[in-house]
């Protein structure tokens, strides 16, 4: 048997505009793959790392369009037709990395197609009101979008076959799978470098304040965070951009301060300095908290997805139980309260190292590329 990765592999991506959670899965997965070609509806030249943009990268038609850039989740309607357009004939191996459409692509005949899921498409299961909802769009929109996105929701149940093999992110992200696929899948943890992401070398105590990075898009509820930060009377960080800065901006008080986007070396300071780091949205997994815990900062997060899986309530931080602005600021004062043992913290964040992730996902790729061959 050739081996899986060596040759004939494609990894498709929905859109490569920023170096968030889901680039840095494909940079890793990219590294494991060396000579796979990127397939992704839209890039924007500059936007990642050097690794991924080095790479063999061929785009969709929606690169094309007008402003795609800023307003690809406009043109979501089009999606499901143009990642049916990605040529895959050749590649024995797919790998899709989705959180969108693309692992509905469709890989040539016997090729084993593998797909890493973030999630089940978000704006058209469980989250269409934090995208699309009256208070997002307006009223006529709102309307108007629903059928589309029910219509998206029952195409990307229907083409849940074309994978042979699903690997989630996290066990919230498997029962979601479960949920809206009916497949089963394995789970393998992103990976975090928790040889870069480390404490400071001095030991000293930080005290910085609160801080928060983050897409500034709407399910993340950063407006929570911002109030909660209010009633707390406590100081608070914002690194990330998004639709949502204006609004998160006309929010905030003297208090918050909006840095845009920052360089991993400087978020790795702003963890170092951080009182805590605040999660107030539901994560399908979430890096930012561990990649903090591995700078051994503690997280405030929401006791609901992937947080639960990574923070340790009274441990590595704090676990608030409902989405409300009085029981996070009730979080942000019991985070300032506790003792915590920035070791113990560090350990933590260890469990989802990034060679961990190497060698757990290769092993459930070749696993698949077995198991196909055997049905052939």
């Amino acid at each position: 048997m050739r081996q899986a990765g060596r040759r004939g592999v494609a990894i498709v991506h929905d859109w490569l505009t920023g170096m968030r959670g889901g680039e840095k899965v494909l940079e890793a997965i990219c590294e494991l793959y060396p000579e796979a070609t990127v397939h992704t509806l839209l890039r924007v030249p500059g936007s990642v790392s050097p690794v991924l943009e080095r790479r063999t990268i061929r785009t969709s038609p929606i690169q094309w369009l007008p402003g795609a850039a800023r307003l690809y989740r406009q043109y979501l309607p089009l999606f499901p037709a143009t990642v049916e357009l990605f040529d895959l004939d050749g590649f024995e191996l797919v790998i899709s990395s989705s959180h969108c459409a693309v692992k509905s692509v469709v890989p040539a005949a016997g090729a084993t197609h593998v797909c890493y899921c973030h999630s089940p498409m978000r704006y058209a299961w469980d989250q269409f009101p934090a995208y699309f909802g009256p208070e997002q769009v307006g009223r006529a929109r709102s309307a108007l979008m629903r059928p589309v996105m029910a219509g998206l929701a029952r195409w990307d149940a229907a083409t849940a076959g074309r994978v042979d093999r699903f690997l989630a992110n996290s066990q919230y992200v498997a029962g979601r799978i479960r949920r809206y696929y009916n497949h089963g899948s394995a789970v393998v943890y992103p990976p975090v470098d928790t040889d870069f992401y480390c404490p400071p070398g001095d030991g000293a105590a930080p005290d910085a304040g609160f801080l928060i990075v983050s897409a500034l898009v709407p399910y993340k509820r950063l407006d929570l965070a911002i109030e909660a930060c209010r009633r707390a009377r406590v100081p608070l960080t914002v690194v990330g951009r998004g639709p949502e800065e204006g609004r998160l901006r006309a929010l905030a008080g003297p208090d918050v301060r909006f840095l845009g986007w920052r360089n991993d070396e400087e978020i790795r300071e702003l963890y170092r300095g951080a009182t805590a780091v605040l999660l107030p949205g539901v994560e399908d997994f979430g890096m930012v908290p561990v990649e903090a815990q591995a700078c051994g900062a503690p997280v405030v997060a929401l006791g609901r997805g992937g947080a639960l899986e990574t923070v340790v309530d009274g441990i590595t931080g704090v676990l608030v139980q409902a989405p409300a602005v009085e029981a996070f600021a009730d979080g942000l004062v019991r985070a300032r309260q506790l003792r915590f043992d920035r070791a113990a913290i560090r350990h933590n964040a260890e469990r989802f190292s990034r060679q961990r992730f190497m060698t757990e996902f290769q092993a459930a790729v070749s696993a698949a590329v077995r198991d196909k061959a055997a049905t052939r």
